[in-house]
């Protein structure tokens, strides 16, 4: 609950007003059945027209203060809940983007995603229902109770004999269903999962002609879902009834025992009616009762989920607040005798206990070098980049970025030093211009376009009627894969960065493209680092030195004719990519 309370700090007047005029209501609404009281016993008892003419202008009276108390509760109640809950929702969004990848690959997206919206609009729900009903629905019981125990103590005695049962009924209730509503949250993120899968998997589905295999996959996942919510239904769905059947068998009983009262004139027509009132006020505050208590139960399970979250601490710690005790000139800029990247005795593994992903990486990489990584599908190519800008947290051993350890750069400063071209390219919502300006926010027209001159891809965007302009659908969808990964390296080639990293970046381009593409990366990075992670030999062959990468170890590094002679794997790959003259220019 710390993590979120917080949240409300801002809204305490509202915490503070809307029970305060909540209260005032349910007082007004206590005093109805004893005023009603009073209409029957002495206005028409008594025949005096001119009392009731009265009493009923001030039931009148406070019927208007009553509604005039619950329309400020109900605005602060709306103000508070609408206000926690965006608040909440930019925190948990704010988090998660300083989640690694490891914290984040952890979760899954389709469940963050669920977290951030279902389970924040139920704390919400709850905050509202805490302001509206929860001081008055309990002040109504408790306050009705008082108020009949006021008019016939021994009648009351069969209101408080209920209120235990009430109770078993309320803890019966939660015990069992808690647990249902939290397995049901992590139902709900199963069937986002499918459905995320499906989305953004149609053309695969359509392609393999699955489409009757992932509506199977998605109905089993659907009636998951559906078999946990029935079961929790039919629990919660017992408590209304069995709160209306304990409350009018109170009914019943004060009824009997009511008419022996007036029968020997111990109890008056006006007070057993207000007496009625009272029970009938009750029952119907214990009914709100009870969708509270399926309302928080609800909540709580959504609470649990919400504060794993929060609570969760990315294993990449960023030291911004220690970056001004560095020494001056640091970090060393490109140019410099220090080594551009260096990996001593690095392992790692995308989780602890499992097989490593990398063993034991010792590596110096020079300032201006163009290298190549190259290897068999899960070798550590891709692993090895994504541990440089700190995606992931290396198990032991020590990365240095010119010079320095990657620990102690701020992430922001460090990400800028490394512009990184991903295995799957993205795309966002925007223009042409738009996407390449991510990787430099005050990039110029011609800038971008010089990128995309870089990047190969002025030749299709002077093509499109809009130019740079032309908007970009949802993950690029316009668009067709080589002219993606071509945007994908113009908006890294933006930034300018002191290093590049294109993990097989280029793989939907033809030859010709990838080598034009390769002759203007060289041109005009001259000086600075420039990764290349390939499966074809044509684009790292011509790289100043070559990684082979076999299962999670360096199996050779060189020049494309020093590895054909000293490396077998190298010499494989080429042998099944490349004639032998080819191999040997």
């Amino acid at each position: 609950m710390n993590k979120i309370s917080i949240f409300l700090k801002p809204y305490r007047k509202q915490l503070i007003i809307g029970p305060i005029f909540k209260l005032f209501e349910a007082i007004l609404e206590l005093l109805l059945p004893t005023i009603v009281a009073l209409i029957v016993n002495k206005g028409i008892g008594g025949h005096d027209s001119s009392y009731v003419y009265r009493m009923g202008g001030l039931m009148l009276l406070m019927s208007i203060l009553g509604f005039a108390c619950s329309m400020v509760c109900q605005y602060s109640a709306s103000r508070a809940s609408q206000g926690f809950g965006t608040r909440l929702r930019n925190a948990i969004f704010k988090h998660i983007s300083s989640l690694s990848y490891a914290e984040l690959d952890r979760f899954g997206t389709p469940s963050l995603i669920n977290r951030i919206t279902s389970d924040v609009n139920q704390l919400q729900l709850a905050v509202a229902m805490l302001i509206r009903l929860v001081i008055r629905a309990p002040f109504i019981v408790i306050g009705a109770i008082i108020m009949a125990m006021f008019l016939d103590l021994r009648l009351s005695l069969i209101l408080l004999a209920a209120a235990p049962v009430f109770g078993v009924l309320i803890y019966w209730i939660i015990s069992r269903s808690s647990p249902l509503y939290r397995l049901y949250q992590q139902k709900l993120d199963r069937i986002a999962q499918v459905l995320s899968e499906n989305f953004s998997g149609i053309r695969v589905i359509r392609a393999f002609a699955k489409r009757a295999k992932e509506r199977a996959r998605f109905a089993e996942s659907s009636d998951e879902v559906m078999s946990t919510a029935l079961r929790v239904g039919r629990i919660s769905a017992l408590l209304s009834p069995l709160t209306s059947l304990v409350v009018n068998a109170a009914i019943l009983a004060i009824l009997w025992v009511g008419g022996l009262h007036i029968d020997a004139g111990r109890l008056s027509q006006g007070e057993i009616i207000a007496f009625i009132n009272y029970v009938t006020q009750i029952l119907l505050a214990l009914i709100v009762v009870s969708n509270l208590v399926i309302i928080f139960t609800k909540a709580n399970s959504s609470l649990a989920r919400v504060n794993e979250v929060l609570s969760t601490v990315s294993s990449i710690a960023d030291p911004q607040e220690n970056w001004q005790a560095k020494p001056a000139g640091f970090p060393v800029v490109s140019g410099s005798s220090v080594p551009a990247i260096e990996f001593d005795c690095v392992s790692f593994g995308y989780s602890r206990g499992s097989e490593l992903a990398l063993s034991d990486i010792t590596l110096t990489i020079r300032q201006g070098e163009t290298i190549g990584l190259i290897g068999g599908t899960g070798s550590g190519k891709s692993t090895f980049i994504q541990l440089i800008p700190r995606f992931y947290e290396a198990y032991s051993g020590e990365i240095r970025v010119n010079g320095v350890n990657v620990k102690d750069y701020p992430l922001r400063q460090l990400r800028e030093l490394v512009g990184i071209v991903p295995q799957k390219a993205v795309l966002f919502t925007g223009s042409i211009a738009d996407n390449i300006r991510w990787g430099k926010t005050d990039a110029t027209d011609e800038e971008i376009r010089k990128a995309a001159s870089i990047a190969q891809a002025e030749e299709f965007v002077s093509r499109l009627p809009e130019g740079l302009d032309t908007p970009v659908a949802r993950g690029g969808l316009n668009l067709s894969g080589g002219q993606k990964q071509r945007l994908t390296i113009a908006r890294a080639v933006a930034g300018n960065p002191e290093i590049l990293i294109l993990d097989d970046s280029s793989s939907a381009l033809d030859f010709a493209t990838d080598a034009a593409l390769r002759r203007a990366l060289k041109e005009s990075r001259a000086g600075k680092t420039t990764l290349v992670v390939s499966q074809r030999v044509s684009t790292v062959m011509q790289a100043d030195r070559i990684i082979v990468f076999d299962d999670g170890a360096i199996a050779g590094m060189g020049r494309h004719e020093e590895l054909l002679g000293s490396c077998e794997i190298y010499r494989e790959i080429c042998n099944s990519q490349l004639t032998g003259e080819e191999a040997a220019r």
